[in-house]
């Protein structure tokens, strides 16, 4: 039975998966440039919150982790490392031999990742109860970013369809991705912009 790193699971990963634009198209392009700015913003608002301001390491440490993970996400949106890890566990279905019963195993898959999304946002407004005020519109974008990374780890046609669906020329799963980042922005910039952090 394959390993998760033996020879042949990486070989096969290697024959399935290479790195790659995830998408080259121009909106691709400005939603990274988007999470770009809200991880600058994000780092720099953790970087000036004074010491002496309430619950200041709190949000340092709120806006740091937010920062990174958004530096992480900008940087998966284009080299498409989800793509890695759905050839990964396609790869060790077909070497373990339960390819036949993928889908219950990608729906566990997508249950504990829904929990653990559910869980993250529900910690994150609560570190952050003293200072929800300040902070509500970038907990409620990062629940709304990781609402979309797990619709995006389902994976199943169906559902790739439906974000994919075009509204007027607007493509379902910008407005999902960017909504995220656009409250995370609403948060964030009048905090750097204003004096009072």
């Amino acid at each position: 039975m394959a390993s998760l790193f033996s020879e042949q699971t990486l070989t096969c990963v290697r024959e399935s998966w290479s790195p790659g634009i995830g998408d080259p198209d121009i909106m691709g392009w400005v939603t990274v440039g988007v999470y770009v700015i809200s991880a600058f913003c994000s780092l720099a608002l953790a970087a000036r919150i004074p010491a002496d301001q309430p619950h200041a390491a709190r949000e340092r440490v709120f806006w740091a982790v937010i920062g990174m993970i958004l530096t992480f996400l900008a940087i998966n949106k284009q080299l498409d490392l989800q793509s890695a890890m759905t050839a990964l566990g396609r790869c060790l279905a077909q070497l373990q031999g339960w390819y036949d019963e993928r889908q219950a195993v990608q729906r566990r898959f997508i249950q504990w990742l829904a929990i653990g999304a559910i869980s993250v946002a529900l910690f994150a407004a609560w570190f952050l109860r003293h200072s929800l005020r300040r902070n509500g519109l970038a907990v409620l974008g990062f629940a709304f970013l990781l609402g979309f990374v797990v619709i995006r780890a389902v994976g199943f046609h169906d559902v790739d369809q439906l974000i994919g669906t075009r509204l007027r020329s607007v493509r379902l799963n910008w407005v999902l991705e960017l909504s995220g980042l656009v409250l995370i922005l609403v948060n964030v910039l009048p905090r750097l912009l204003s004096g009072r952090k």
